[in-house]
């Protein structure tokens, strides 16, 4: 039986990390994680939502299942895709504070989506849900109502984006409203709260999303 020394034994160890790192190792794989954070998708509406074409999303994510970061399960004719585990969606989170903390050009990109913060809520995760749950605030989740129902923040009401402005007469003026969807990337919420602010509404957001607050140890809810 062949026994491998010490410094092969090695080797072979980081090589099974580093098939992480390398299926990671793609701007779109990235937001496609991210994606697949906020539950279930077939290969088709991850190809839209990330702009790229079904056979280009489908070998991105076979590099992604390579790695054991995603499984997928076949629904008819569609293949549909997850997260392998929770830990998963943590290591996004993980990936995104390091660079974060050491890359200036990503710190000046989101300087960039912060140049209002009058926008920005200003309280604190847990003070916030405090706040949600004493109804002093609104938190909106303006994702789409299947990634709403896998889980969202607690106390959230779920209007999605593209029903917000026939949907106004909901959301009680004298409030105010924080407005959330899938992270710090997700621009969802910076419409929302245009939209809402331009109707009258005291209107912020978070840069948290479900990953973020879970990273964080905090409870989600699920519909």
């Amino acid at each position: 039986m062949y026994t491998m020394n010490n410094r092969q034994l090695k080797d072979l160890l980081y090589e099974q990390v580093a098939r992480v790192g390398k299926a990671l190792a793609s701007p779109k794989r990235l937001e496609m994680l991210e994606m697949l954070a906020q539950g279930e998708k077939a290969v088709e509406t991850v190809a839209t939502e990330v702009a790229i074409d079904v056979k280009l999303a489908s070998a991105h994510l076979k590099a992604l299942k390579e790695a054991r970061l995603v499984q997928s399960r076949r629904d008819g004719k569609r293949m549909v895709y997850r997260l392998s585990g929770g830990d998963v969606a943590q290591l996004g989170v993980s990936l995104r504070e390091v660079a974060e903390a050491h890359l200036v050009e990503l710190q000046m990109a989101l300087q960039q989506m912060m140049a209002e913060p009058d926008r920005l809520a200003s309280v604190g995760r847990k003070e916030l849900l405090a706040q949600a749950k004493r109804g002093d605030v609104i938190v909106l989740d303006v994702r789409p109502a299947d990634e709403y129902d896998t889980a969202h923040l607690p106390y959230a009401r779920s209007v999605p984006l593209p029903e917000l402005a026939r949907r106004l007469a909901e959301l009680p003026r004298k409030v105010d409203i924080v407005a959330y969807c899938r992270g710090p990337f997700c621009l969802m919420s910076d419409e929302a709260v245009k939209l809402l602010r331009e109707r009258g509404y005291r209107a912020r957001k978070t840069f948290d999303g479900v990953s973020e607050w879970q990273a964080a140890g905090l409870p989600l809810a699920r519909a």
